[in-house]
């Protein structure tokens, strides 16, 4: 395989983690009775620009079907960084009602109904149909089509060009990133401006977010190799800022290379830095990754055996994406986790692909008073611990199993 940005034959692997279903692929009960198509997860790195990515099997049609299932606006945490990015945006850069706003990947709207609710003129690109309605019925325009130069050029020829792009935790979900950002340089006004969020893969090796891994995720990234991406594809970083999201994230702020007007901020060197110096830029910074994700494969699977042999009853919070990587990764199924609860309706009733785990609502919980509960969305704990605090009437306690096995 080649690297998906500069072509380099890649020969370093960075982590194996057999095989599994795409993990938003949630089963019904027509489909439990079937076969599902289960795809290595293996991820490699490319030593000249420094790109990790997984390796070439699942096409994005397949994983961000018109069924996709996950909704923003069922984390009250997310929501409130949603509504903390516009009001951040809005006082940076004077974004008002001649300002036109377009967040690619606007799933349910969960962002640009903040824009919306200032009267500044906004749009969404969203290929799955599921949220995309979600999104309309939020008062939202959503173009249903999956965003690259095709889209871009479309919409600029039309003259819906953009005075700020927004692409929160999506730059790590095209399988094509060279055309996926250049889109961006196309669709952006001459002194426009993007910012993108995305998981620093800094935070994934130093806090073993291993299960932040899956097919879904086709690039982990790093400032040194999302720098180089955007100037090979008409965009320059001026501004980077390290965020708390799902485990540590940058946010990184680009405009078009050859007209963009905002000045270069110090925070690019100071974090370019950092990466040097923790060794971004050498591939054995790299390896050793495995035997840390097994450590909290084994860990896991030590608490829920003795669980087990003690009859202690365990399921688990949170039908993500990252709960799905951990649990096939590790083998776990039913008879060591009984159910996952889930908020989203849409997921209610279905099972967790792979290990086929039943999920169902949060009253089950208080029916079934269990011992322990496993919350799975590890970086939406403290939501989740302060949500479930009713547990500790009948001496309940929540578990999580990343960075390292942790019950309290």
């Amino acid at each position: 395989m080649k690297c998906r940005h500069c072509g380099t034959e890649l020969n370093h692997t960075f982590i194996d983690l057999g095989s599994s279903p795409p993990s938003n692929s949630y089963l019904t009960d027509e489909t439990m009775r079937g076969p599902e198509k289960w795809y290595p997860l293996r991820v490699l790195v490319c030593d000249q620009c420094w790109l990790v990515q997984t390796e070439d099997f699942v096409g994005a049609e397949e994983m961000f079907s018109e069924e996709y299932a996950y909704f923003s606006s069922y984390s009250s945490t997310w929501v409130k960084h949603a509504r903390e990015y516009v009001d951040t945006m809005v006082g940076r850069f004077d974004f008002g009602s001649e300002s036109n706003v377009v967040e690619i990947a606007a799933n349910d709207g969960y962002l640009l109904q903040f824009f919306k609710e200032k009267t500044i003129p906004c749009y969404g690109i969203e290929p799955t149909h599921s949220t995309a309605q979600a999104a309309r019925e939020k008062g939202i325009e959503i173009i249903e089509e999956f965003f690259g130069v095709a889209v871009a050029e479309k919409l600029a020829a039309s003259g819906r060009q953009a005075d700020l792009m927004i692409a929160n935790n999506v730059l790590a979900h095209v399988p094509d990133i060279n055309d996926f950002v250049k889109g961006f340089n196309i669709l952006l006004k001459p002194d426009g401006i993007a910012t993108f969020e995305f998981p620093h893969i800094l935070n994934l090796i130093e806090q073993n977010q291993f299960d932040t891994i899956y097919h879904e995720h086709y690039s982990y990234l790093s400032l040194v190799a999302v720098r180089a991406i955007f100037e090979n594809n008409g965009l320059v970083v001026f501004d980077v800022e390290e965020i708390p999201t799902h485990g540590g994230s940058l946010r990184v702020y680009a405009q078009c290379s050859d007209t963009g007007k905002q000045p270069v901020s110090v925070n690019i060197k100071e974090l370019l830095d950092k990466e040097k110096q923790a060794g971004l830029s050498s591939i054995e910074f790299y390896i050793g990754f495995q035997q840390k994700a097994e450590k909290i494969k084994y860990d896991l699977l030590t608490f829920l055996m003795n669980a087990k042999s003690q009859k202690k009853k365990v399921v688990a919070y949170g039908a993500a994406a990252k709960g799905n990587t951990m649990l096939n990764y590790a083998g776990v199924h039913s008879d060591l986790l009984g159910y996952v609860v889930d908020k989203n309706p849409m997921k209610q009733g279905k099972y967790m692909p792979g290990s086929r785990i039943p999920i169902v609502e949060e009253d089950r919980l208080k029916q079934d008073r269990p011992d322990y509960v496993l919350i799975l969305p590890w970086n939406l704990s403290e939501e989740i611990t302060a949500q479930l605090e009713y547990i500790n009437e009948w001496g309940g306690e929540v578990v999580t199993a990343v960075p390292k096995l942790t019950v309290k």
